[in-house]
């Protein structure tokens, strides 16, 4: 049991989700540890960001010089993804675009209850980690060019 490889796994995959299964690849995990390694480092992010967003949206405007452009490339985005599919939209989109702080934090915008957020978000990044360790420890040429 290396509990500094569990750390590393859980540290990168709460920044970027994608880097989770990559670094537990890296550091010779098995698939499951990598797995749930990727899913608590996501979890984790999410529930902090929960926690304290409201408190981290207001000291952001409070610093803030310009008003955010309202009507950004990427503020109608997250906006079609909402009315299109709502919070389950988000959540899936989140490992793939968002990061687990962008996601949280646009779900937060969007004033979703922290329960359902949270339930959301622990299906797709349970489904997510499957399928990209998976794809991590089953590219062949993958593994060569990383080990060798």
């Amino acid at each position: 049991m290396n509990w500094g490889a569990y750390f590393a796994v859980m540290a990168a995959s709460s920044i970027k989700f994608v880097a989770g299964p990559l670094t537990g690849f890296g550091l010779g995990l098995s698939m499951v540890e990598t797995i749930l390694c990727t899913w608590v480092g996501m979890m984790t992010t999410v529930s902090i960001m929960l926690t304290m967003g409201r408190f981290i949206v207001q000291q952001i405007s409070r610093f803030r010089v310009q008003k955010p452009k309202l009507f950004s490339g990427r503020a109608r985005y997250a906006v079609r993804i909402w009315q299109r599919f709502g919070i389950k939209g988000i959540a899936v989109m989140t490992p793939l675009l968002f990061t687990p702080i962008g996601g949280s934090l646009l779900a937060l915008s969007f004033k979703v209850p922290t329960p359902r957020v949270l339930f959301f978000m622990a299906i797709s990044g349970i489904f997510w980690a499957v399928v990209f360790t998976v794809m991590f420890y089953q590219l062949t040429f993958l593994r060569d060019l990383l080990i060798h």
